[in-house]
């Protein structure tokens, strides 16, 4: 007999806190080339960017040093094969080592962890699931989803805004504090990351979840931290409701004047900031409109629900 589907609980702790954002990548991402020898990517096409180092050599690497630790034992070869993934599909090509003056290149630029903030959107008191963002983490160089095997949320205080303006998004600044960890991240997906809040649920509002139905046009309001880790509500109209989208259910105008006056509008950071309407945590900030700062996107707080339940 299968196990019945758990579901979300109809009260869930509402956020609205900074976070930092962890993400440790499922292999080594390549983000980038650089030039050895007069060449990029030393004459090898079949390696691109958002390509993901899994093994060389037959060795399986998930670290950055661990990368480094395993080339330098094959350096005098000349060249090392290296096991990549690309679109979930393995594959396996050559890659060849430079001696430029005493030193071993590759001609890559890699990383093995992404690192941000963001909003923290909710927590299940059944569960203890928590959701953040809205969106996927994606890397900037490659534009793509970054598949990731672990991650955390920790503790940040925001510093500084860069303030929006037209054709240009602001963001929060932040103090990291990586040892005052909050919980693991388990999946990045194109509505938010999710994973086990772990920490502690003291002084978290519990607030009932809005239906899509009850989202109206009109007055709603946000909670985000501008300052420290203070959390504020600001006030917002929804101008626009779209059920047909995936991700853009909500359009919605600041009109707060002390969130315009600080940040110029919506900022990067501010994703993941809950929407409450009539009592009601309803969505969720998800994007700016770049060439309107003013004016975001926001998700129904029942699909990010529904996707941090997902196996």
């Amino acid at each position: 007999m299968p196990l019945p589907t758990m579901a979300y609980s109809d009260f869930i702790y509402r956020g609205g806190n900074t976070l930092g954002i962890e993400l440790e990548c499922d292999g080594i991402l390549i983000v980038g080339f650089y030039e050895v020898d007069g060449n990029f990517n030393k004459g090898n096409p079949k390696l691109k960017i958002g390509d993901y180092i899994k093994k060389v050599n037959g060795e399986e690497v998930n670290t950055l040093k661990e990368l480094t630790k395993t080339i330098e034992k094959y350096v005098e070869d000349g060249e090392v094969e290296i096991t990549y993934v690309r679109d979930k599909k393995e594959d396996v090509t050559t890659l060849p080592l430079l001696n430029e003056d005493g030193v071993y290149k590759t001609g890559l630029y890699v990383k093995d962890s992404i690192t941000g903030i963001g909003t923290l959107t909710y927590i299940d008191p059944e569960t203890h699931i928590f959701g953040s963002l809205g969106h996927e983490v994606i890397e900037s160089s490659s534009k793509e989803l970054v598949e990731i095997k672990d991650g955390m949320i920790f503790r940040n205080a925001i510093i500084s805004i860069d303030k929006s303006t037209v054709g240009s998004a602001g963001s929060k600044n932040a103090k990291y504090y990586y040892n005052t960890v909050y919980g693991n991240i388990l999946k990045n997906t194109n509505h938010g990351i999710f994973g086990k809040y772990d920490k502690g649920l003291n002084n978290l509002e519990l607030i009932e979840v809005g239906k899509k139905e009850d989202v109206k046009i009109g007055e709603a309001s946000i909670y985000t931290v501008l300052e420290d880790e203070k959390v504020e509500e600001f006030k917002i109209n929804i101008e626009k409701i779209n059920e047909n989208s995936d991700t853009k259910n909500l359009t919605f105008v600041i009109t707060d004047q002390k969130l315009l006056d600080k940040t110029g509008g919506v900022v990067q950071g501010m994703s993941g900031s809950p929407i409450v309407q009539n009592n009601k945590i309803v969505g969720v900030v998800t994007h700016v409109i770049v060439d309107n700062p003013y004016t975001g996107y926001g998700l129904f707080i029942t699909t990010m629900l529904e996707e941090g339940e997902k196996e």
